[in-house]
C-alpha cells in the first residue's frame, strides 16, 4: 500500500481508479467489508483501489477538543490499512479549503478531474460537501454524467447491534474489551514509539516503556492486562495505565505505561504496539507512592494471573 499525503502528491490515474471515502475510525468489522466491497470491483475492473480519509477527521477540525475520542490515530489507521487489500491511501488535509468546498465542486475537481474515479464505494450515510449537502443521489446522478458507478454499502450489523465507530467507542469506555475485540475484529490497540519518562516507575521497583497519546482524550482510561508486539517478532505480557497519571501529576495529556514481565531491555526510541486483553481497575489517585507501589504490584499479579487463566488465549 502506498500512502499520499495531500492531492498534489497524487500522480495522474489515467484508466482510474475504484474509490472509498470515509474517516475508518478504528477500521472495525463494518469498515473491512466496505473495504472487501473495494477490492472485488476493483479486480473485476483491473483498477488500483484508492482508499480517501482526512486528517484532521471533519468533527475535530469543526469542534475542536469537544469532539468525540478518536480510536485511531493517523499513524495507526494507516498500519492497519496496510493489512488490506488497498493500494493507495490518500490522506487529505481537512483545512478551512476543503471544509468550504461544496459537494458539486467536490465531485467535480477532487472525484473526476484528479481521481477520475470509475467505482465509488461509500457507506449508506455518506454526507458531504459543505453544509453536508452532498449525498449518495446526488453522487448517483453525477455519476451518470461523469461516467462513474455509485454503490452504497449497507450497515453492517453484527447479533443486531449496527457496528460503528461510536458503538466501540461507548463499549471501551464502560471497560468492555471483550465487545470492542467482537466490533473491530481484533483487540483493541494503540502504537507509539517508546519515549523517556521521569523514570518513577523505575523508582517504584516498576519499569515501563511509556508512549505519549498526543491527545487530551482517550477512549479506554485505567489499567490493563495487555501484551506488546514490535519488538524482534514476539509478544510480551505486561500490565499497563493508561490516563492522567493523578498520583503523580495529573498532567493534560494522557500516558500509556506498560510495565513487561521479566524485561529489562533498552527499547526507547523502538516503534511498538500495546494490545488490551482486559481491564483490572480504573485509575485511581493514590494518598502516597508506598500505596501507589503497593497497588502496583497486586495489578502485576492479576495481570499474571489473567494470562494464566483460561480466559487468555
Amino acid at each position: 500500500m502506498r500512502l499520499i499525503r495531500g492531492l498534489h502528491h497524487l500522480e495522474p490515474l489515467r484508466d482510474g481508479c475504484v474509490l472509498t471515502i470515509g474517516n475508518f475510525d478504528g477500521l472495525h468489522l463494518g469498515h473491512r467489508r466496505v473495504i472487501e466491497r473495494v477490492a472485488a470491483h476493483g479486480q473485476r475492473l483491473r483498477l488500483p483501489t484508492v482508499a480517501m480519509v482526512f486528517e484532521p477527521q471533519p468533527l475535530e477540525y469543526f469542534l475542536g477538543d469537544h469532539a468525540p475520542t478518536r480510536l485511531t490515530r493517523l499513524r495507526e489507521k494507516v498500519i492497519q490499512f496496510a493489512k488490506l487489500p488497498i493500494d493507495e491511501l490518500l490522506v487529505l488535509p481537512f483545512n478551512r479549503m476543503l471544509a468550504d468546498y461544496d459537494a458539486e465542486q467536490f465531485i467535480r475537481d477532487i472525484l473526476v478531474d484528479r481521481l477520475n474515479i470509475k467505482h465509488l464505494v461509500i457507506g449508506d450515510d455518506f454526507h458531504f460537501g459543505k453544509a453536508r449537502r452532498g449525498n449518495f443521489a446526488l453522487l448517483q446522478h453525477r455519476g451518470e454524467e461523469y461516467g462513474f458507478a455509485v454503490e452504497a454499502t449497507d450497515s453492517f450489523e453484527l447479533d443486531g447491534l449496527r457496528i460503528s465507530s461510536t458503538l466501540i467507542r461507548d463499549a471501551l469506555g464502560e471497560g468492555d474489551l471483550a465487545q470492542a475485540k467482537i466490533l473491530l475484529g481484533r483487540d483493541y490497540s494503540v502504537c507509539g514509539r517508546v519515549a523517556h519518562g521521569d523514570k518513577r516507575g523505575r523508582e517504584l521497583g516498576f519499569p515501563t516503556a511509556n508512549l505519549q497519546m498526543f491527545r487530551k482524550n482517550t477512549p479506554l482510561v485505567g489499567v490493563f492486562a495487555v501484551t506488546m508486539t514490535g519488538l524482534d517478532g514476539g509478544e510480551l505480557y505486561g500490565v499497563a495505565n493508561l490516563g492522567n497519571r493523578p498520583t503523580v501529576d495529573g498532567g493534560a495529556t494522557a500516558v500509556l505505561e506498560t510495565h513487561l514481565f521479566n524485561f529489562s531491555q533498552d527499547i526507547y526510541g523502538r516503534y511498538v504496539e500495546v494490545h488490551f486483553k482486559a481491564r483490572l481497575r480504573d485509575e485511581v489517585r493514590f494518598d502516597s507512592l508506598p500505596a501507589l507501589q503497593a497497588q502496583i504490584a497486586r495489578d502485576v499479579s492479576a495481570a499474571q494471573a489473567f494470562f494464566a487463566g483460561p480466559c487468555h488465549e
